[in-house]
């Protein structure tokens, strides 16, 4: 089977508390219909957990008004450790989550009219569209940008729906690309700039130059979910001036505080494996065959980008769709590049949590 990527599923989220925070992210960003909520052990993961098997709680969220979901996740074997240092803007990995919308200036008045933590006002890209930056009360920063594609317009007044990519720091933009641009399809350049921009001044270290490069897949996302979680862009930042950037999960676990792994819904898992390794990302986790999430189940695998940050491959198997109806969908033998019916996909939304 060949190699789809549907879109980027989840943007993983190592919290304190899931249920607190996840109230926040319904209240501001619309993220309301649960996937799925599990208690279990993490086994696959002890190469990144200090070699020793923890427990954790995971919740997978999602907006009806299309992107991809959160995967909200706190350990409860242990403490959810923050960073030693600040973060600084050019520190290596996931350091921002974008979060799409249909009409930016109403998100910014509908966040700053609730009180959400703002970081400077309305600002414009190299290529002219507002967008802001907003910060949760875990201090994970968030970019709300303008994505006219809508799955489904909801009653949400903040007009927000879920990931639409991620702004990752980077030691080498050309090494990187060869991940990002390469196997994950981000190939077209919208902008690449090197500056002190004025809208990354508000952001800690934002009044340094770097490097920026916003990259898009020219080819539509295909595969069961791509209607759902819909279009996504990457923005590397290389630190031009600043010379001590630092690894941002630096001598802590995956699952700890922050953005722990940006998670993509794909088909054809041997596939991407073969390409991930030809290219010098080799898988570092495998689940192998179906892993059961309790609601959901598929197979998963990790890899790491030249500096690290850790992206995730899911070939999703089975997911509910009704669940107050016991009604599950298996996808192992449908047509990889089809997307499911609107209609089903619409369904999900009946999981919402108010």
């Amino acid at each position: 089977m060949e190699k789809v990527i549907s879109g980027i599923q989840q943007m993983g989220i190592g919290v304190p508390d899931v249920q607190e925070i996840w109230k926040w992210y319904r209240k501001f960003f619309g993220v309301d219909v649960r996937i799925f909520e599990e208690a279990a052990d993490a086994p696959l993961m002890t190469r990144y957990t200090g070699g020793d098997v923890h427990s954790r709680t995971a919740t997978l969220a999602l907006s009806m008004e299309g992107g991809g979901g959160f995967e909200i996740w706190q350990f409860t074997s242990r403490n959810t450790e923050r960073p030693k240092y600040d973060v600084l803007l050019g520190d290596y990995g996931l350091y921002v989550c974008r979060i799409k919308s249909r009409d930016v200036e109403a998100s910014y008045e509908y966040m700053k009219k609730n009180g959400a933590k703002i970081l400077g006002g309305l600002k414009k890209t190299p290529s002219g569209e507002s967008h802001f930056f907003v910060q949760d009360p875990n201090d994970n920063v968030f970019n709300v940008v303008l994505e006219n594609t809508t799955f489904k317009e909801t009653k949400f007044e903040g007009k927000t729906g879920g990931v639409a990519g991620a702004m990752i720091g980077v030691s080498n933009l050309e090494k990187s690309m060869k991940l990002y641009a390469d196997i994950l399809g981000y190939s077209k350049i919208e902008y690449d700039e090197t500056d002190i921009f004025d809208c990354f001044s508000d952001l800690p270290g934002g009044d340094k130059k770097v490097r920026r490069v916003l990259l898009s897949h020219p080819q539509k996302r295909q595969g069961p979910f791509s209607p759902l979680l819909g279009p996504s862009k990457i923005e590397l930042i290389q630190a031009v001036e600043r010379t001590d950037c630092k690894k941002i999960f630096k001598d802590r676990f995956w699952g700890d505080w922050g953005f722990i792994h940006l998670c993509y819904d794909i088909r054809g898992m041997e596939q991407l494996k073969k390409e991930c390794e030809d290219a010098g990302f080799p898988f570092t986790v495998d689940s192998g065959d179906t892993f059961d999430m309790g609601e959901a189940g598929g197979r998963f695998s990790y890899v790491e980008d030249p500096d690290g940050a850790w992206i995730e491959f899911v070939e999703t198997h089975k997911v509910p769709i009704m669940k107050k109806l016991g009604w599950y969908l298996n996808l192992k033998n449908r047509d990889p590049k089809k997307s499911l019916p609107k209609w089903m996909l619409k369904a999900m939304g009946m999981n919402r949590v108010k």
